[in-house]
């Protein structure tokens, strides 16, 4: 039967156990192959009601759980993704396209974000204040009570577990509303881990569905708080109707995000590392290295190296095959990034490599002669591609990898360091890599980004304690004080 034990979930939500979802049922779908894999119970808002019903009472209860205890089942969860890793890849790499090693990641990462999510539990959650007043002044972190999750199909499982971990080790309860394109991935594998790691019922709803399962989620007057991960369109949508609902909202969206490589770089590691950042995962990532600048001196060898590997990158089925590259997530997509890059041929830039697809099998392209009006290059592609354009001073690289309204990540390649550090505080950027590519990710850093990236909000380690929190002020006298009416 396995760990997962597919015929408890088919065709079912997570809430209070596997139950029967108002909305039927939907398709599980292999992007390699368009087979269908399995199928996912679909929420309606009748469902989401009831949960969020039921969250709200089981809510209290677990908040007041002494905080080993809810250290204990976090730290479980985390040790249920390592045990089971196995099992886990067989559903991400056909959920999401992934290779192996993408499907290894994931369960690292997100093993990783259960295990420091346990560590919270045990972080001061307050401070003693001084007061004027012949009292006891303090100011306390409580938990937010019901928190809203929605996330993207990319990365489902990390992008899932990064709140949904913190969220209840913090002594929320969750509703997770997965991309129903990776449902498994990004929400039943999940609901399974806490299901064994012995989470009490009725704190984790998993329910897979449209726009309209999110739109009743931010307006449910039981969910306080929205974690959102996606586009920088849907969550500008998400950010005004949590606003409209005066709830807060944690907003990680889209970047456009520039790898500044210098005339020091080793021209080599340097085409190395931007290979990486813009075709891992097909480049459905939001830190993806979307725009290469490149010091003039080395832009003509750089895109030479940087086709030569796109050329011999194997593109396939990475469930049959061994492949850098798998599909991408289904059709939509596919034709977003070819327009993308076609718009930007007829603009004036030069096929380098790539270009070309089969099925959902977008190769991995290069695009040089890139001008700041090329469409590839103003615009998040969220695909396999890799612009290039040229810089002659580090006034000018600084101007091009901050010619974007997206501030997620960037990388900078140069031998003097102390160069890089100053260029990082003069770029708009939540995340900063020197001498690496754009693309990371570890479950105690504060992840975010500025500008349309993101809200200033920030997810992982002590910042998910502000995410998840409320401050309460809180004074505390021994005698009631006289006043004068």
């Amino acid at each position: 039967m396995g760990f997962l034990n597919e015929s408890a979930w088919t065709g079912k939500i997570y809430s209070d156990g596997w139950v029967a979802a108002s909305g039927g049922d939907a398709p599980v779908v292999e992007p390699a192959t368009g087979r269908e894999i399995g199928r996912s119970g679909v929420a309606d808002r009748s469902d989401l009601e009831r949960a969020a019903e039921r969250a709200a009472a089981a809510q209290a209860d677990w908040a007041s759980t002494a905080f080993d205890q809810r250290a204990a089942i976090l730290r479980r969860a985390g040790e249920l993704i390592n045990e089971h890793a196995g099992e886990l890849h067989e559903w991400i790499m056909p959920e999401t396209g992934g290779t192996p090693p993408k499907a290894a990641f994931e369960t690292h990462v997100a093993a990783g974000e259960c295990i420091a999510a346990a560590e919270l539990t045990s972080r001061p959650l307050g401070q003693v204040l001084p007061t004027p007043q012949p009292q006891l002044s303090i100011a306390r972190r409580l938990p937010v009570g019901v928190v809203g999750v929605i996330s993207p199909f990319n990365f489902p499982l990390i992008l899932s577990s990064r709140s949904v971990a913190p969220a209840l080790a913090l002594g929320n309860a969750v509703l997770l509303k997965p991309d129903p394109r990776t449902a498994v991935t990004g929400g039943i594998l999940l609901a399974r881990v806490f299901e064994e790691a012995g989470l009490p019922p009725g704190l984790l709803h998993v329910l897979p569905g449209g726009a309209d399962i999110g739109q009743a989620l931010i307006e449910d007057r039981h969910v306080r708080l929205i974690s959102f991960t996606g586009s920088t369109a849907a969550g500008r949508q998400v950010g005004e109707a949590a606003a409209r609902n005066f709830k807060r909202v944690l907003l990680e969206m889209g970047g456009n995000n520039a790898l500044v490589v210098f005339d020091d770089a080793d021209l080599e590691l340097a085409a190395s590392a931007g290979a990486y950042g813009s075709f891992l995962h097909q480049g459905q990532i939001c830190m993806t290295t979307g725009r290469h600048v490149v010091h003039e001196r080395l832009k003509d060898d750089y895109v030479e190296l940087l086709a030569k590997k796109a050329d011999a990158m194997p593109v396939g089925n990475p469930l049959t095959e061994q492949v850098a590259l798998g599909p991408v997530i289904d059709e939509g997509q596919r034709d977003k990034i070819h327009r993308l890059v076609t718009d930007s041929l007829d603009a004036g830039a030069t096929l380098a490599a790539g270009g070309r697809f089969e099925g959902l099998f977008y190769r991995p392209t290069v695009l040089d002669n890139v001008s700041r009006q090329t469409p590839a290059y103003t615009d998040e592609i969220f695909g396999p591609v890799a612009p290039v354009v040229s810089f002659s001073s580090d006034d000018e690289a600084i101007a091009l990898a901050s010619d974007t309204a997206y501030g997620l990540s960037l990388g900078i390649i140069t031998r003097d360091v102390m160069k890089g550090v100053d260029l990082a505080g003069r770029i708009p950027a939540g995340i900063v890599h020197i001498n690496d590519q754009t693309v990371a990710d570890e479950p105690i850093v504060p992840f975010g980004g500025v500008r349309t990236s993101g809200n200033g909000t920030r997810l992982g380690g002590d910042a998910n304690i502000e995410a998840f929190t409320e401050t309460q002020w809180l004074t505390i006298r021994g005698d009631v004080p006289a006043y004068p009416f």
